[in-house]
């Protein structure tokens, strides 16, 4: 999991909040050249953890503010600046309708967590919320692992309600690369072919070049494949380290050229990559979205994944963007709500805290696509050539026009930035298509069948 120390501006605030716990820091220390293979790839969580919040009910953005410098936003802003409403007014809520949050290790306090989370704010408990081990019990717990679930249970189910919640745990070890995904791989095979999910989100991933070759990545496809078969949607964050990403097991290093990581660049899947939302206690909108970019603010890469595949070529859905991607597959599609100065509320672990992440920015994308497919009264499976059929700009897809996702750092003593994308009028690689209108999308979604 991309855990990140606090960043002294953070810090400087939180001083005297005795609940707000240090956050491990991921020192640099080797540099990894580029085209350099590192040992192993591995399934990280896209999430950023910022700190918890003393306070008895859900913070306040002034509230996060005073404590961390920087705003946090619960449901009702972001259902708010996702234009919900007229969905939840006429009933659709995703009711029928399961999505699936595939998680190593689980939380062992998620069940709790999220009755007071739908306490704190009223939200009506999921009509099912079931966990289901099918790789076998994690015999361990992980403080990441705990925290990215919780982000990924409490946010899919607060943007629908009604929709049922299946948490797949897997007993997976956290390091990069190929170990820990052929368990999660062959979870979300089982969940497939047992029907139990109309929509899988991912808040995890892996740079593409962590893994020992290209063919090792198409052997684990296996449940995308089946996904795009039986018409079940399948998202996944694009990550949390801009234009770059992990290039060792510990998370310690970067790659010093662009990537992008895998299974967002999957072109069965839907990438969902990072904005940054300006907000008020209603939720409504004091300045644009822009591309979420919080490197200046932690000290190190943090912004949303986004670029061309190294493995994948580019699909006949991109072919209207080929002056973008050229002949690769870009990533991401789509663009939600992921920053750390801006950050998500939590329940977790018997308090609130904020974090941040395009961990957040999938689960919430999901509970979306729920309820376009009760809308549509059928599953719309693969979204990816429905999305570019409707073009950056659409109703439904709200161009994101500010922003990059370049970051820099300092690694083995020496000064890096890697250039990733600026977001431009039509699609890009730092926003992908744009963010979403949640009613004008689900209306467009559920008329074009997907």
């Amino acid at each position: 999991m991309l855990t990140h120390r606090m960043p002294r501006a953070l810090c400087a605030l939180a001083g005297a909040v005795a609940a707000a716990g240090s956050l491990a820091f991921l020192a640099a220390s080797t540099v990894v050249a580029p085209g350099a293979v590192p040992a192993g790839p591995a399934p990280v969580p896209f999430a950023i953890p910022i700190g918890a919040v003393p306070t008895a009910a859900p913070p306040t953005i002034a509230e996060c503010e005073v404590l961390y410098g920087v705003p946090c936003y619960g449901p009702p802003q972001l259902q708010a600046a996702y234009d919900m409403a007229s969905l939840y007014s006429a009933g659709d809520k995703g009711k029928g309708k399961t999505i699936v949050l595939v998680d190593a290790y689980g939380s062992p306090t998620i069940t709790s967590d999220l009755a007071a989370f739908d306490t704190g704010f009223k939200l009506p408990a999921p009509p099912s919320f079931k966990i289901i081990t099918p790789e076998g019990k994690p015999t361990s717990s992980n403080q990441n692992w705990a925290e990215e679930t919780t982000l990924d249970v409490e946010w899919s189910h607060a943007m629908a309600p009604q929709a049922n919640i299946l948490l797949v745990e897997t007993p997976t070890n956290e390091t990069i690369g190929t170990a820990g995904f052929p368990q999660i791989v062959a979870a979300e095979e089982y969940v497939i072919n047992h029907k139990l999910g109309d929509v899988i989100s991912q808040s995890f991933g892996a740079a593409e070049e962590t893994f020992p070759s290209a063919s090792s990545i198409m052997d684990l496809r296996g449940a995308y494949t089946l996904a795009a078969k039986d018409d079940v949607t399948v998202l996944a964050s694009s990550g949390d380290q801009g234009a770059t990403s992990a290039s060792n097991a510990a998370g310690t290093t970067y790659f010093t050229k662009p990537v992008v990581n895998w299974p967002a660049s999957d072109p069965l899947v839907t990438g969902v990559g990072g904005t940054q939302l300006h907000l008020n206690q209603a939720g409504q909108r004091t300045a644009p979205d822009n591309v979420w970019n919080d490197t200046a603010l932690l000290g190190e890469p943090a912004a949303g994944g986004g670029g061309v595949s190294s493995v994948f070529s580019r699909p006949s859905f991109q072919s209207s963007v080929a002056s973008v991607v050229g002949t690769h597959r870009g990533v991401p599609d789509v663009a939600l709500s992921a920053a750390v100065d801006g950050a998500a509320i939590i329940y977790f672990s018997g308090s609130y805290s904020i974090v941040g992440g395009t961990s957040w920015a999938s689960p919430t994308f999901a509970g979306i696509v729920a309820i376009a497919d009760e809308v549509a009264g059928h599953d719309l499976g693969d979204l990816n050539p429905a999305l570019y059929k409707l073009g950056s700009g659409s109703a439904g897809l709200p161009d994101i026009t500010a922003g990059n996702n370049t970051v820099s750092f300092t690694q083995g003593g020496k000064s890096y930035t890697v250039k990733g994308s600026t977001a431009v009028k039509g699609y890009d690689l730092a926003s992908g298509l744009g963010t979403v209108n949640g009613a004008k999308l689900v209306a467009a979604l559920a008329a074009s069948g997907s």
